[in-house]
């Protein structure tokens, strides 16, 4: 039977597609598919207010009364402060009022100022900063054009950024097996910022991400001494989302986020040329995958659910490889972040590159919640 269609609840804007850093790690501009090189560099207000029509069109057909508007690139800021709030303004006036829009921003940190702080009080922007740890993690895949450090330029960001907390949404971190987890850890949480998410470097079965012993769970060992890290920390208040996540999952809540858990993504980007785009990620695995072939001139975003690249999506267990299916985990693992289970073979159809660091993790987890007398609860579905 065919399941329900899940609507969009977040909504990616390309705003920028240009960056001022050059991180080697990044999918968008040093990955397998290079289209940024013939995308306009930041988005018009010409798309916004069609991508604001879209978005209203959706909002209206499914009741939504809260959406995510999340601003992102490339580096967003260089759209530029007089730009950026045309933007805003047009997608503050065409979704509407009745409808919340809560927007966010995802930045490098290296430009922000107090006219931008000024900026997002005013529009009630959320900024989240991407920033691998202390200078030294940090530099290791993060530098500028001219391959000089970006962390100091971050770090004046983010301390600015802690001058008004409620504009703070958090830190973004990729994980690198180089860097102590500990440390890294302890340093960003010296922010004091609400959330830290890390992430895992993007990798396929084809182009597996590195480790030094491929016999070990490598990254499910790093991310664990994370958790036992913000564990022993009381007086930490930050939240860390995939810990938090495969806590949720274990007890039978759903998922927040696209990489674990089988509920249906509710995620969509609208490119800097009002392309409308699928999981912007899967840029990392081969040129073309996150195209959709529709845009917010000509086609709706119920077009986008229904559209063949993305129903898989909407499929939860049924799309996993066999092996996945019938794991006592997948209810929290979700068979992995789509991007990581492609091989040029099979597509998606395989166990995510991650899964044995994935398991260790979640078993990890799960047994600490025991030892903790935490009662698991029946898995989502």
């Amino acid at each position: 039977m065919t399941p329900p269609h899940t609507p969009f609840r977040s909504f990616i804007l390309k705003v920028a597609n240009r960056c001022n850093i050059d991180c080697d790690y990044c999918y968008v501009f040093n990955s397998q598919d290079q289209a940024w090189r013939t995308l306009p560099a930041r988005m018009s207000v010409d798309v916004a207010r069609a991508a604001a029509r879209r978005i209203a069109e959706h909002t209206t057909k499914y009741g939504l009364r809260t959406v995510h508007v999340v601003l992102h690139g490339g580096e967003p800021l260089l759209a530029g402060p007089r730009h950026l709030e045309d933007l805003l303004r047009a997608l503050r006036e065409g979704i509407p009022p009745d409808t919340e829009v809560r927007f966010e921003l995802q930045t490098n940190g290296t430009l922000l100022s107090a006219a931008w702080l000024d900026l997002f009080e005013q529009y009630e922007v959320s900024v989240g900063v991407s920033l691998d740890g202390p200078p030294a993690a940090n530099d290791r895949h993060r530098l500028t054009h001219a391959s000089r450090s970006s962390a100091a330029s971050a770090v004046r960001g983010i301390e600015l950024l802690r001058s008004r907390p409620h504009l703070f949404a958090g830190l973004l971190a990729v994980v690198d097996l180089a860097n102590d987890p500990v440390e890294v850890h302890d340093y960003l949480a010296s922010f004091e910022p609400p959330t830290i998410d890390f992430g895992l470097p993007h990798g396929t079965h084809d182009e597996p991400p590195h480790r030094n012993d491929p016999a070990l769970p490598e990254y499910g060992l790093w991310m664990s001494r994370v958790y036992d890290a913000w564990l022993a920390r009381p007086q930490c208040r930050h939240s860390v989302r995939m810990l938090e996540d495969i806590v949720a999952l274990s007890s039978g809540v759903h998922s927040a986020v696209e990489s674990l858990g089988l509920a249906p993504p509710t995620s969509i980007v609208i490119e800097s040329d009002g392309s409308i785009e699928g999981v912007d990620t899967l840029r990392s695995v081969e040129e073309g995958a996150s195209w959709l072939g529709l845009d917010v001139y000509n086609e709706s975003l119920d077009e986008a659910i229904h559209h063949p690249k993305l129903l898989h999506r909407q499929h939860g267990k049924s799309a996993l490889a066999e092996q996945c299916q019938s794991c006592p985990l997948v209810e929290v693992c979700g068979g992995g972040y789509l991007p990581h289970r492609f091989s040029a073979a099979r597509g998606y159809r395989n166990p995510s590159v991650y899964c044995a660091d994935l398991e260790y993790l979640i078993r990890h987890i799960q047994d600490s919640l025991r030892r903790h007398d935490w009662k698991l609860g029946a898995p989502a579905s």
